[in-house]
């Protein structure tokens, strides 16, 4: 097995979503569209919201990807046009496959709104192959207890999709997805496997270290891109400071990706359809509580 080499550090940048919330966007920005097959990854937070202070993103609709939520702190509600509810607590993740279509609402718990807090967690975009795009919308949400945790040599994996340490995430998806929270301790390495068809990064959003076989230098807020040099993914935090970091790995899917907003196609003309879809009502609308 050969450690894939890390050829680039690209830094997040921070920018407004929702009613107004702040991001730390590691894609796309003016230096890296997409990772094919992933679209987008938003780092929300962490943030100590005051009373009254903690923002979301109302009602808005979604056609064609997957929306990933993974929570580290804090509460989240969702609803939806087809009547699914459901909140989401610290560590607990929402694999939402929006297919032909759903509108839905991703706010802060109502204690959370109503008397402040913190809130920290991360939104992944994931493209859907064309023949996935217009089945029916559904929902995986893995509370944090069914998420396989594996600790070894002073590295924490807990596996939320792919293969880590010999152990598989709770996951299922469309296509060939690893994704990895991996906490190091101060000069501590972990190493997962990764095929060489497949794209990868870290997004590194605590401490520091070192990305790819070729030990090179990443920090906090920064996302360190692979080659397709080997077949491992390998992290490793500096010896005098921990780290925290994503590892992400997909089978790019190889399509024309059209994109507008919410909604990510493969054509233009997909895409006028899916806003005249959701214009005319045919994404249906959340009910009234």
């Amino acid at each position: 097995m050969t450690s894939r080499s890390a050829v680039r550090v690209v830094d997040a940048v921070r920018t407004l979503e929702g009613e107004g919330f702040e991001v730390r966007r590691g894609f796309p920005t003016a230096n890296l569209d997409m990772v094919d097959p992933f679209l987008l990854l938003d780092e929300m937070g962490p943030t100590d919201h005051p009373p009254g202070g903690a923002k979301g993103a109302p009602d808005h609709p979604h056609r064609g990807f997957e929306t990933v939520t993974y929570l580290l702190e804090g509460a989240f509600e969702h609803r939806d046009s087809v009547g699914n509810a459901g909140r989401l607590g610290p560590g607990d993740v929402q694999w939402m496959t929006a297919g032909a279509g759903v509108v839905h609402s991703e706010l802060p718990a109502a204690e959370l709104r109503e008397h402040g807090g913190r809130l920290h967690g991360f939104q992944l975009w994931v493209n859907l192959p064309a023949a996935d795009k217009m089945k029916p919308a559904h929902y995986q949400e893995i509370p944090a207890s069914d998420i396989p945790v594996v600790m070894r040599d002073g590295a924490t994996a807990r596996v939320i999709a792919g293969e880590a340490l010999g152990t598989k995430g709770a996951v299922t998806t469309h296509s060939p997805i690893t994704y990895v929270h991996a906490t190091l301790e101060p000069g501590a390495t972990l190493t997962i496997p990764a095929p060489r068809s497949q794209h990868a990064f870290a997004h590194v959003f605590a401490g520091r270290g070192r990305a790819g076989g070729n030990a090179k230098p990443i920090a906090e807020g920064q996302l360190a891109l692979f080659t397709a040099d080997g077949d491992e993914l390998t992290l490793a935090a500096d010896d005098d400071t921990s780290l925290d970091a994503l590892l992400l790995a997909g089978e790019p899917l190889a399509e024309p990706v059209a994109r507008y907003g919410p909604f990510v196609m493969n054509t233009r003309d997909e895409i006028v359809q899916a806003v005249r879809d959701f214009q005319e009502g045919r994404l249906g609308a959340i009910s009234p509580t």
